[in-house]
């Protein structure tokens, strides 16, 4: 690939020698020494953003304003409201949300052509990767043949989707695509895609060494930032524009110093040390923050724990999470099979241009805080947020909350102080509800762990809790422990190499004694992928309104997402998950109860089956090798057989096919002119649906499965689909037809317009109650605009565009709310939504609203960046209220996306007009 630099008329491309080579690079320093500003407080987070100025400093798009704005930032104590003009290095995507994206370019190659211009104008010219992931559902489990018949499912399921990547693979430039079965896509990018410091030619035909960066279409692609590659999660709609060469506009952010000092003590893994880390970080308020982890503690960090950290940088709220390089960079790099020359690349970078860490790193920080890792103790999160920690001392107790909580009792007093003592105290009157199940000779009851999943990028990247998870098995099933009958148990890894190190250890076979067969490679319960429960126990939960639970070591509990039929998930440690599945009960205290019993009725405690830190480490010493990744990445794009089979037409536009109920031709493009429109008020709007605080784009854009009876579901019938092949919503997200009709369809979502009703309902035109599906389509045709009330936190939790894509199509023209999280408010602006924040303490609570009251927005058609704007409210009543807003229409690069209708279209108009490339 060639890379296309700026012109540095301030004389910083220096060069420097590495492994034999010499290579060019856009030098800190040298910015320095010309004047330019004092860089060396820099967090070395900032610092990839400042070298992504100095190579593009045009004097245009990047100017050396831009270029000293880092040192007034660090003059400033790290304050700073410049706007940049930022390139990645390249673009990370999975099946879910790159199938959209790949849907969007293949439509815009049509567009184009239909405004003059030439198809092959839409190419990448960003390298991509698209790891098919996703789309792996649990279907068979706890046997042998799980892998094979779980694989087999997934193509006669998806195999429309996957021949249109293939086609995307051979259509594009730029574009390759890991094969279904390979691994989680960023567990794939931290062990094999990314090398820390990337290296390209320029246009001059002289190699360039420049620091790792990316988006993703995924909000965990912030885990790769744990081997100090700046990359994170953005919408598809975003990811797009930057792979067409559009520069992302972002503020110089604010960077939180978060320092770790100590050690972790026995017992604890790196996943109790994350679970503090996001409360603690969610309690602060980072969203929109980089957050950089320094400290003594990195020390003794190895780089699977930091990766796990940087992970879940989505769940505390921050852009990234970010380690700077240091010798573990090193170690890591060199353990996964890194070429040797790149390793010195990525020492010699890091030293000359200051982003080293050694022991006098002390940048300068807009805020700090700080955990000792040896006050970390074992712990779980849930049961509905990753940052709802709880010790796991306190988790049975807590639950007994929980359970009060979804029933409506109050377990105050007396009752809350025994409840309070632990599962052994006497518990208030009527709290649990047991149930039996059909043909089984055991019952369930509220607590009852029908899922254990170990699963997600978040832990399987990890060996110490991989290794660790397959101890507490081997222990266990000496012991003769298994699943309890009723769990539903599952190992699902990131990568092969993690299968490479427990086969080696003659750990998965300990794994498969106890219930954990591997079930596939990729994501699977932590997208909502964990398949049906047994149809006798679903029966049970349902029917008696069980409050069922799971256990999943991956980074997302959020309601609705996990099974339709549990209502409280927890996240937690590899190790922790194989004990819950042996136990199968919440309400066990499982650190000082049994969890089980041996075959002649020994109890046997946690701390007869967990291991030592000693075990574990000789384990991860001696099978996970640097041949093991070399061997298993030596053909990552080739795929088994089954993908190799998978045939697509040579064709330079995709010829959608009319009766896909998997990849339709999208309507954003169809229709548009060659010039933008203005931005209007908004009058006489409707309300929607008014929700609450930490709306999810989950809430919003569900992932899962969905029944026959919800509009998705009436689509897919209508067109002869039996409910068996409906898949997920996720898997369908190439047809616009069934991701409108899912918008706010979570069957957890409640609409504050209708009182305790849960699911995807409003109150049509009529005022009669509805699917919001059916009652948009009413308001579209009257004409009629709509808009969106929420709380704080509005558009939390995944990249995904559907939410912002779906909200679109179904006529909504703004969305107001208290707070929104930062991705899901870019892409609402790719998408032409106006995002508007309530000011002077406004909520929907303090208005009165009920949703039958109309919306009127005004001074939008002069707007500026972050403007306050007056809104009118009119009542049922015909009374009204004057407020004002604050348009959260960021940066005068957001106002031209909304003038054209969202950034896609102003990407293709630009693109239009370019010159027609030569035959």
């Amino acid at each position: 690939m060639t890379i296309t630099v700026g012109h540095d008329s301030a004389g910083t491309r220096k060069t420097l020698e590495a492994g034999g080579k010499t290579v060019a690079y856009y030098s800190i320093p040298a910015a320095e020494a010309a004047g330019l500003g004092d860089f060396s407080k820099l967090p070395a987070a900032l610092k990839v953003v400042l070298e992504n100025m100095l190579r593009f400093e045009d004097g245009k798009t990047v100017t050396q304003d831009d270029i000293k704005a880092f040192s007034d930032w660090a003059a400033n104590g790290g304050k700073g409201d410049r706007e940049l003009a930022y390139r990645p290095a390249r673009v990370l995507m999975q099946d879910f949300t790159g199938v959209p994206a790949v849907v969007d370019l293949a439509a815009m190659r049509d567009g184009i052509k239909a405004l003059g211009g030439d198809a092959q104008k839409i190419n990448p010219l960003n390298p991509v990767d698209l790891v098919i992931d996703h789309s792996v559902m649990i279907d068979e489990f706890g046997n042998p043949r799980a892998f094979q018949m779980n694989v087999d499912r997934e193509y006669e399921r998806n195999m429309e989707r996957y021949t249109f990547l293939k086609w995307g693979q051979t259509a594009f430039n730029n574009f390759r695509v890991v094969p279904p079965g390979t691994g989680i896509c960023h567990q794939v990018n931290l062990e094999y895609l990314s090398q820390t410091v990337w290296t390209d030619e320029d246009q001059h035909g002289e190699t360039v060494a420049y620091p790792d960066t990316l988006v993703g279409t995924d909000s965990h692609t912030t885990m790769v930032n744990g081997a100090a590659v700046l990359g994170w999660g953005v919408g598809g709609i975003e990811a797009e524009a930057a792979m067409l060469g559009q520069p992302i506009s972002m503020l110089i952010p604010e960077v939180v110093g978060f320092k770790l000092t100590g050690a972790m003590m026995e017992g604890t893994t790196g996943t109790d040390l994350v679970l503090k880390v996001v409360e603690m970080l969610r309690a602060k308020g980072v969203v929109g923050k980089f957050v950089e982890f320094y400290g003594e503690g990195l020390d003794k960090l190895p780089l699977a724990d930091r990766a796990t950290i940087a992970n879940m940088a989505p769940e505390y709220g921050a852009t990234c999470g970010f380690f700077p390089i240091d010798g573990e960079t090193l170690r890591y790099l060199r353990n996964t099979g890194r070429d040797e020359d790149r390793i010195a690349l990525v020492e010699a970078y890091a030293k000359a241009n200051g982003m080293w860490r050694d022991a006098d790193y002390a940048p300068v920080y807009t805020d700090t805080l700080e955990l000792d890792m040896g006050t970390i103790v074992p712990a779980i999160s849930g049961p509905k947020r990753p940052q709802d920690y709880v010790a796991l001392t306190a988790a049975a107790p807590a639950f007994e909350k929980v359970v009060a909580d979804f029933r409506g009792i109050d377990i105050s007093g007396d009752a809350k102080d025994m409840a309070a003592e632990g599962p052994a105290a006497t518990k208030p009157v009527n709290i649990h509800k047991t149930a039996s199940v059909e043909g089984e000779d055991y019952e369930l009851r509220d607590g009852s762990v029908v899922i254990a999943s170990i699963t997600s990028c978040t832990n399987t990247s990890n060996p110490y809790v991989m290794i660790g998870a397959g101890l507490v098995a081997r222990k266990a099933a000496a012991l003769g422990l298994t699943r309890k009958p009723w769990v539903k148990t599952s190992l699902a890894p990131g990568s092969q190499v993690v299968s490479a190190y427990l086969e080696a250890a003659g750990l998965q076979e300990d794994l498969d004694k106890v219930g954990f067969n591997l079930v596939g490679y990729g994501c699977t319960t932590c997208i909502g992928n964990s398949g049906p429960l047994q149809p006798e126990i679903s029966k049970a939960i349902n029917e008696n309104d069980l409050i069922a639970t799971s256990v999943l070591s991956g980074n997302r509990n959020f309601e609705g997402r996990i099974s339709p039929d549990v209502r409280a998930n927890y996240l937690a440690s590899p190790p922790l998950v194989v004990v819950y599945a042996l136990a199968g009960d919440m309400n066990i205290d499982i650190t000082s109860e049994p969890i089980g019993q041996t075959p002649d009725g020994k109890d046997v405690y946690l701390k007869d089956i967990w291991p030592t830190t000693q075990e574990v480490a000789e384990l991860v010493e001696q099978t996970v090798t640097r041949e093991a990744f070399q061997s298993k990445y030596a053909d990552v794009f080739k795929g088994d057989e089954k993908w190799q089979g998978v045939e697509v037409p040579q064709q330079e536009t995709y010829d959608w096919p009319a009766t896909s109920t998997y990849i339709q031709n999208p309507p954003y493009f169809q229709g548009m002119g060659k010039d933008k429109g203005a931005i209007t008020n908004i009058e006489g709007a409707r309300v929607l649906a008014l929700l609450g605080d930490m709306i999810t784009t989950d809430h919003i854009s569900p992932a899962g499965s969905f029944k026959d009876t919800t509009p998705a579901g009436q689509y897919l019938v209508e067109r002869q689909v039996p409910v068996r092949e409906f898949n997920s919503y996720g898997s369908r997200r190439g047809n616009h037809e069934v991701m409108m009709r899912g918008t706010f369809a979570n069957i957890r979502i409640k609409n504050e317009m209708l009182d305790g009703v849960e699911g995807g309902y409003t109150k049509g035109p009529d005022g009669n109650q509805t699917s919001i599906y059916d009652a948009a389509m009413a308001y579209k045709e009257a004409g009629t605009p709509l808009v969106i009330f929420g709380g704080e936190q509005y558009g939390a939790g995944s990249s995904r565009d559907w939410a912002a894509k779906g909200t679109a199509l179904l006529g909504v023209k703004a969305v107001i709310a208290e707070s929104f999280e930062r991705i899901h408010r870019s892409n609402l602006v790719g998408m032409g939504v106006i995002p508007f924040e309530f000011t002077g303490g406004d909520t929907r609570k303090s208005l009165g609203l009920k949703g039958d009251e109309s919306v009127s927005i005004s001074g939008l058609d002069t707007v500026q960046p972050l403007q306050e704007v007056p809104c009118t409210i009119t009542y049922a009543d015909g009374s009204t209220k004057e407020i004002t807003l604050k348009c959260r229409i960021d940066t005068a690069i957001e106002v031209e996306y909304i003038e054209h209708g969202g950034v896609l279209h102003y990407v293709l108009r630009n693109l239009a007009q370019a010159p027609v490339a030569a035959e």
